[in-house]
């Protein structure tokens, strides 16, 4: 605890940074940690569900397959979707959304599952953006207040002594170094997510377009 010390000893400004610091870095690993587990999964099962889906006979045989290989249930709502192309048109023959072409309602109930499922690939790549960009001036707010202890300690003082720097000194360099700690993962991450992520987005928006065409050509879903 004796490490701790300087920060029981900060004021205010000091402490709500710090604690501020701490919880950007648990968020950011936490969605670190879980978009890992996502990435990964997605990785192997978006491969594994579309060559299921293209051996399966019917749409609706594959998408009662599909559960078995689609463990974030990132291909399993775009065939839903296609499925609920004619359960809309037999519950509401007079509604918009049965109105159109085939291909006109296709396009939208695929564009609207493909938006769900995009939605929770890029979950938490805003939190990773905001975490690597602000944590480093975060930091920087404590260095420059630790700074100002040490600018005051000095204050009237007819000696300069390192005992009358060193605390505050080391609150600045701790501070920064704690800024820089938060920030680095969270940027590497973003980046990383990212280029995985826009590979998996390609594939599925690949999918659906595929469906989208099947379906446009051999008729209403079955």
């Amino acid at each position: 605890m004796d490490g701790l010390h300087w920060l029981r000893q900060g004021d205010a400004v000091t402490q709500a940074a710090a604690l501020l610091l701490l919880a950007m870095s648990v968020a950011s690993w936490v969605i670190i940690l879980w978009k890992l587990r996502l990435t990964r999964r997605a990785h192997v099962d978006v491969p594994r569900c579309t060559a299921a889906f293209w051996q399966a006979k019917t749409l609706t045989q594959a998408a009662e397959l599909l559960p078995a290989f689609d463990r974030e249930a990132l291909v399993l709502p775009l065939v839903r979707a296609a499925l609920q192309v004619d359960d809309a048109q037999g519950a509401g023959a007079n509604a918009l959304a049965s109105q159109g072409s085939l291909s006109q309602r296709l396009t939208r109930v695929l564009r609207d599952a493909l938006h769900g499922v995009l939605g929770r690939l890029q979950f938490g790549q805003v939190l990773l953006a905001t975490v690597g960009s602000t944590a480093p001036f975060v930091g920087l707010l404590g260095t420059v207040w630790g700074i100002y202890h040490a600018l005051t300690a000095l204050t009237g003082a007819e000696q300069i002594s390192i005992e009358r720097l060193a605390g505050p000194v080391g609150e600045a360099l701790i501070m920064t170094a704690a800024g820089l700690t938060v920030a680095i993962p969270a940027v590497l991450a973003y980046n990383w997510f990212g280029r995985v992520i826009a590979r998996i987005e390609a594939d599925l928006e690949g999918f659906a377009r595929d469906l989208r065409e099947l379906l446009v050509d051999t008729g209403p879903p079955t």
